[in-house]
């Protein structure tokens, strides 16, 4: 059987290992951890192919410590018990040498599954490393996820990203069979998405295609490769964050009948349903927000409902709000308006707040002038009176601009009758 070339090229130490410097490059969040050998529970969260699995074999190696693998899609209560036993007989409790157990996609295990582990992390019988796609908030219970520090990992960069193809083309054995050259990668780097195992799913099949052992990569042949090998490129599952993206851009789009297709393909992927429906929350803020405010209502009525469900049924309600979302009208600038409002913030550090915006509760804050001046609202005819709200150095600046449609222009209208002159409304 033949190994793919994802696994071939698997690091064997933490000094091959790709991407994620801010977790473990020179001054990475877990590097002086994994130096120390103190290592508490952990979850990793973050999209397919990121190196999450490897991460925690390689910390288990560098620990020289026991380590035991299980995945959440093909374990259940009996499994956790049963290596939970074997930790505490394989020594090391309390130290630094003490059983690894990581669980892979360990979002899918139940409420009752994930409370198995409790005891054996709060004792120390096991240091747990959990990996997961979803937002352990809303995935992990919380008396695990409190004992637990969770790590982000991001997409792989461009940068790693060719780091990988070089590290195949030049070290894999099967590949070094054919003569590669790599002339064009910007396809490989575009729908691998930032995923290593996607990327070098893809490579693979693009060389092993070839009819020739000499192989000249171009955009075009990569391209052409993917759309006719759609199933073998998707085999690890990969497929329905693809599936997900063209859903919410077909809602995006105001696309009705796209929309309910590709929830189709969800659901008859098995997808879980809370992960549709969380989906449709974002949207519903994203692509739509002031434009039509009850769409975040409908949304969050769509995710509460279909965990009471559950399928069959719940696909009615998926389906009644994906239309819904899609047949609303479309704004997009609640979401601009923060992106923009985090960025000046991280450019500007952090501003003093105003002095008559401060709170006084002491009557030493009084003396210092705070809360001065201030003006409260509701003691002016139509509960507005013009006064600056933002850091001096800020003042004047847009953040939201109401989108042109017929709720947010009554919003611009709103807003120009009371700031004209201060704010470009």
């Amino acid at each position: 059987m033949r190994i793919p070339l994802a696994e071939r090229l698997r690091p064997k130490t933490l000094s091959e290992y790709v991407g994620q410097s801010h977790l473990v490059g020179e001054n990475g969040a877990l590097t002086q951890m994994i130096q120390s050998g103190n290592l508490p529970s952990l979850l990793f969260w973050g999209p397919p192919g990121t190196g999450k699995t490897t991460l925690a074999t390689l910390i288990a190696k560098a620990h020289e410590r026991p380590f035991y693998n299980l995945s959440a899609i093909h374990s259940g209560v009996k499994e956790v018990r049963e290596v939970i036993e074997k930790a505490k007989q394989s020594g090391g409790l309390f130290t630094n040498k003490g059983p690894l157990l990581f669980i892979d996609e360990i979002h899918r295990f139940s409420k009752s599954q994930q409370d198995s582990l409790l005891g054996a992390v709060e004792k120390g019988y096991v240091t747990l490393i959990g990996a997961t796609t979803e937002n352990p908030s809303f995935e992990v219970i919380n008396a695990l996820l409190s004992r637990c520090q969770t790590f982000v990992l991001q997409p792989l960069a461009i940068d790693d990203l060719r780091t990988l193809l070089k590290r195949a083309i030049a070290n894999d054995t099967e590949l070094k069979k054919y003569a590669i050259t790599l002339e064009e990668d910007e396809a490989l780097l575009s729908l691998s998405g930032g995923d290593a195992r996607k990327l070098l799913s893809l490579l693979e099949l693009v060389v092993l295609s070839s009819p020739e052992k000499e192989v000249h990569i171009t955009n075009e042949l990569v391209l052409a490769q993917a759309q006719t090998n759609t199933v073998l490129f998707d085999k690890n599952g990969d497929l329905h964050y693809d599936i997900a993206s063209a859903f919410i851009k077909s809602i995006r789009g105001s696309d009705p009948n796209a929309a309910v297709y590709w929830l189709a393909r969800l659901i008859e992927g098995g997808e879980d349903v809370k992960f549709i429906a969380r989906r449709l929350l974002i949207s519903a803020s994203e692509d739509i927000g002031n434009a039509n405010p009850t769409a975040l209502v409908m949304a969050n009525t769509t995710f509460q409902s279909v965990q009471a469900i559950g399928l069959p049924e719940a696909r009615i309600i998926l389906s009644q709000c994906a239309t819904y979302l899609a047949c609303s009208p479309k704004s997009n600038n609640a979401y601009t308006a923060i992106n923009q409002a985090i960025a000046k913030v991280k450019e500007t550090g952090n501003l003093p707040v105003p002095l008559h915006l401060r709170n006084a509760p002491t009557q030493l804050m009084k003396e210092l002038d705070y809360g001065k001046d201030y003006r409260y609202a509701h003691d002016y005819p139509g509960n507005f009176v013009l006064q600056e709200y933002l850091p001096e150095v800020l003042s004047k600046h847009t953040f939201y601009s109401p989108g042109g449609n017929p709720k947010e222009d009554q919003f611009n209208r709103f807003l120009h009758d009371r700031w004209k002159g201060h704010y470009d409304y």
